[in-house]
């Protein structure tokens, strides 16, 4: 029977700068088609493991497999593109030179008219790189990146600079891109994305995956739920905030003008004591989101402590 061969497959990869380890032994198998969000916080080694998979950069230790090849020959069969959060554009040519230039590097490229539709930029080709929005400049790269029809695309910080509606057609065209077995691997600080649009999750912090699985597997990692409840303006007054942090099951209390948002593992004792012991109104309790998941599972607490780590 024959294997499948993986879009990326990345085995016990290790790097290091001197003393500072940035990726301390990442294992990550990742199937064609699949939308993977890579998450972490600032210098939990996204960028050196980027760096790693796009050929940028050697391991110390381990092994790199794109698409079953070594990255650059992947990356030189056209077979990889990447989008990056800033760099590679100049500004005196217009939106349609640029694309049609970058076209002109590759032996076989998708039409210029096509891959600019394709990014949403195609009613301003006549316009100077210099004068397109920050958003506008991501998606003109994200049309460079099509150019030669890749079967993964790495997207660093890929809607940074977008409004919303740009960021919700962006992501739209990714899913369709998709759909038609197209390997997506994206970066970004925008938590809500990532559980909205990717298939899986992979959380990475100092250098080692602490989570990986869909948003709800990686969400139902962090236990308890959040209640929350309104003072109608007397707060100051009505909420006795140390009660509050001396309830069973209580891991954290925050007041955010008129409201209070209580992280618990025991929501029913927070509620009763809401509604019953202060003039709280509008207690509602939810279940705890990929944000919490996010910082309970990269927080130095719950991970052993590293010589160091860069992104």
């Amino acid at each position: 029977m024959k294997t499948e061969t993986l879009a990326l497959d990345l085995r016990g990869l290790h790097k290091s700068f001197g003393t500072v380890r940035a990726v301390d032994g990442i294992d990550l198998a990742v199937r064609p088609g699949e939308v993977v969000a890579f998450l972490g916080p600032n210098g939990a080694g996204k960028t050196t493991t980027i760096d790693m998979l796009l050929g940028l950069a050697d391991p110390d230790a381990g092994s790199v497999e794109v698409l079953g090849l070594e990255p650059g020959a992947a990356i030189a069969a056209g077979r990889v593109s990447a989008v990056m959060q800033s760099g590679g554009l100049l500004k005196d040519l217009t939106v349609l030179e640029t694309v049609e230039l970058t076209a002109s590097f590759f032996g076989s490229a998708r039409p210029a008219a096509e891959v600019m539709q394709r990014a949403g930029i195609a009613d301003i080709a006549d316009r100077r790189v210099g004068k397109c929005s920050g958003g506008q400049q991501q998606r003109l790269r994200f049309a460079l990146a099509l150019l030669p029809d890749p079967d993964l695309i790495v997207l660093d910080e890929p809607t940074t600079g977008m409004d919303v509606e740009g960021r919700r057609d962006f992501w739209n065209a990714l899913r369709a891109d998709a759909a038609r077995g197209r390997t997506i691997l994206f970066a970004t600080h925008y938590l809500e994305e990532a559980d909205a649009y990717a298939d899986r999750i992979v959380m990475i912090s100092h250098g080692q995956v602490v989570a990986d699985g869909s948003a709800a597997q990686v969400k139902s990692l962090t236990s308890g739920r959040i209640v929350s409840a309104s003072f109608g303006g007397q707060l100051d007054g009505g909420l006795d905030e140390a009660a509050l942090r001396a309830l069973p099951g209580v891991v954290d209390v925050e007041v955010r003008r008129e409201r209070v948002l209580v992280r618990t593992t025991d929501s029913d004792a927070v509620a009763r004591h809401l509604l019953t012991a202060t003039h709280a109104t509008d207690v509602e309790i939810a279940a705890r989101g990929l944000e919490d998941a996010f910082l309970a599972l990269t927080t130095d607490h719950q991970n052993a402590a590293t010589q160091g780590s860069l992104a």
